[in-house]
């Protein structure tokens, strides 16, 4: 039996390829045949979902959304029809607590399980093998996959019962998110009162209010702004939809859990203009 690995994106396929270091047989699968061909040619097999299910104990799903998750759980060539009793999907995507609750009711019912073990990191994170896995789910599973995990994870939280993974990732993200527009906010003020926003950066780096990633965020900002055109919508259009898309799982998640948030409902119809600026 093997590790199955599905998703191979910026962050998935490096992920993939930490996988190979276990000396197990690794199945992939993704939409997109590059991504595919390199993992092919250092050693990994390809597989559709249905044939990876029948050879792997453990499947790890890195996509984008509860849709694409669905998508591959069911359905007669999806993993629940095909996957053998006791198998593991891991999902380290982030989708709603709602969603993941469903599947891992809909696997029990077929003896196999769902825990939730998104990640953090970004794509650096991923390339080095030191990404944040917050797992949801019990001691036995976690244990059973923390050698997997371990292969491009840095960090191993066990957050808690089944769906508290998926719960403290869509935390984090908003508290991220809600950084980078006060940051945004920041330097839009200090524009406008005549200060150079490297002063704001400065400062926020001296008392701890701005960390690294809201530096590497404002950096990377300001170089597309000054290319001109549309470059920053090109560069993080794709950064805002996802950051869309996970606001809005923390709203339906806080939604179902009966907790207002405000702020974050208010950022999310600012978080366009956070990152491609006022052309949104």
């Amino acid at each position: 039996m093997g590790i199955g690995f599905i998703g191979l994106g910026n962050i998935g396929k490096p992920m993939a390829r930490h996988l190979l270091k276990l000396g197990e047989p690794v199945y992939v699968h993704d939409l997109a045949p590059a991504p595919l061909s390199e993992l092919v040619a250092l050693g990994a097999q390809a597989a559709t979902p249905r044939e990876l299910a029948a050879q792997c104990r453990v499947v790890g799903l890195c996509v984008r959304d509860d849709d694409d998750v669905d998508a591959l759980l069911h359905g007669d060539d999806g993993l629940l029809a095909n996957l053998r009793a006791d198998a593991i999907v891991a999902v380290h995507s982030t989708v709603t607590q709602a969603a993941l609750l469903r599947w891992a009711g809909e696997a029990e019912a077929r003896r196999v399980h769902v825990v939730d073990a998104p990640i953090t990191g970004g794509a650096a994170g991923a390339e080095a093998a030191t990404l944040c896995a917050m797992v949801g789910g019990s001691d036995r599973l976690l244990e059973r996959l923390r050698p997997v995990l371990s292969a491009w994870a840095g960090k191993i939280v066990h957050a808690g019962p089944l769906g508290c993974g998926i719960a403290l990732k869509l935390c984090n993200n908003l508290m991220s998110y809600a950084a980078f527009a006060a940051l945004d906010e920041g330097t839009r003020l200090a524009r406008a009162a005549g200060l150079d926003p490297r002063l704001l950066i400065e400062v926020g780096r001296a008392n701890g209010v701005v960390t690294p990633q809201m530096e590497a965020f404002h950096g990377n900002r300001e170089a597309l702004a000054a290319r001109g055109g549309d470059a920053r919508r090109q560069a993080f259009g794709p950064f805002a939809a996802l950051a869309a898309k996970d606001l809005d799982a923390a709203l339906q998640s806080a939604a179902a859990l009966g907790v207002e948030l405000p702020a974050t409902a208010r950022l999310r119809t600012l978080i366009e203009r956070v990152f491609v600026g006022d052309a949104a």
